[in-house]
């Protein structure tokens, strides 16, 4: 028994030995400014990311296509270091932030997110976006860092071009009537609100806010100032006055119960709350000023307190995409002008290439 089992056990560690060598195996080098090796390893958490995205298994020929976005990526890299171009990790996870800050729908930090995920999925952030996009927090901030470190290449070589990229002004218009129905103001509110944390003595922390209120109620604090105030070191609270639109982010973003947000919208501008206690401070609300809903023609501004109009808006995003296609198309040519076989060196073809990709699912 115990010879069977160790042989089984060599058959076992010889079967993984191959796999791990044939993940190992390079499929193509490319060396237009260092040499730099593309592996079946490498391809196959490509073509993972895909699959997870398309929710189904990939083709033969869009294997050798990811393939081939592999190395034209690794062109455009080299291509872009050469340059000096380089991306801070500080900016990196910034744009992760904003990125991720979509699916909240308000604007969060990366701890904020994480904690969001655990709360309303129950999972890490990480665990998250391995089963959504097959990467983690880490692998996910490399490739958008190369992402961006390709864009700013193109957008460095192109800068002329792009700058005279713009929609007309039959575009604008025209946008506008098709999408008029989505340009509107949603009830929003105007508030200050001010917090103090308890710390370690809550105690004080609620005579200080309870002192803040009654400056306010009393005038002798305006909500400028209090703010103002905030910003100073040593002031022991935090406060701002920010518009909340009538939804549940909103709530969330407040940290209150959304019954709580709907009452703030049935009260009178003035409306001064009492002192509310969280598990982590104690604040109030004071409601400055009511927007009620309307349809946006294209001079109105896109939101209260802003001086950017409907039309303003929609040319800057229509440029925005214009430029970005434009990106998008430079950069496919520019990769085109790059690979050759002097810059690359295809190391499997043809059937050999075939049966390497042929790794099943």
């Amino acid at each position: 028994m115990k010879k069977i089992a160790l042989t089984l056990m060599i058959l076992l560690l010889a079967g993984a030995s191959v796999f791990a060598q044939s993940d190992l195996q390079v499929l193509a080098v490319v060396k237009y400014n260092k040499n730099e090796s593309i592996t079946v390893k490498q391809l196959k958490t490509r073509c993972e990311v895909y699959r997870k995205q398309l929710n189904r298994v990939l083709t033969l020929e869009e294997k050798k296509s990811t393939l081939d976005s592999l190395i034209n990526e690794k062109l455009m890299l080299q291509a872009a270091q050469k340059e000096g171009i380089t991306i801070p990790d500080s900016y990196v996870d910034q744009y992760f932030a904003q990125a991720m800050s979509q699916s909240v729908g308000r604007a969060v930090t990366e701890k904020e997110l994480s904690d969001y995920v655990k709360k309303t999925e129950g999972i890490t952030l990480d665990e998250l976006l391995l089963k959504q996009m097959g990467m983690n927090v880490a692998d996910y901030k490399s490739f958008l860092k190369n992402q961006l470190m390709m864009q700013q290449y193109v957008v460095q070589k192109n800068s002329a071009e792009l700058q005279k990229v713009s929609p007309s002004d039959d575009e604008i218009r025209m946008f506008y009537e098709s999408n008029k129905s989505s340009f509107v103001w949603n009830d929003i509110l105007k508030v200050l609100l001010v917090v103090v944390e308890k710390g370690s003595n809550a105690d004080q922390a609620k005579l200080k806010l309870g002192d803040l209120l009654n400056k306010y109620k009393d005038k002798k604090l305006t909500s400028q100032q209090i703010a103002l105030q905030s910003e100073s070191d040593g002031s022991g609270y935090q406060a701002g006055e920010i518009l909340v639109p009538k939804n549940e982010a909103s709530a969330l973003g407040l940290g209150m119960p959304f019954e709580n947000l709907l009452y703030l919208f049935t009260q009178e501008e003035g409306f001064v709350s009492d002192i509310q206690e969280t598990d982590k401070d104690f604040r109030f609300i004071s409601v400055l000023k009511k927007y009620n809903a309307k349809m946006l023609s294209l001079s109105d501004i896109v939101q209260p307190e802003t001086t950017v109009t409907v039309y303003d808006y929609i040319r800057s995003n229509l440029a925005q995409q214009k430029q970005m296609a434009y990106v998008q198309t430079a950069a496919q040519d520019m990769s085109k002008t790059l690979n050759t076989s002097e810059n690359v060196e295809m190391k499997k073809t043809g059937a050999a290439l075939d049966k390497l990709l042929d790794w099943g699912e």
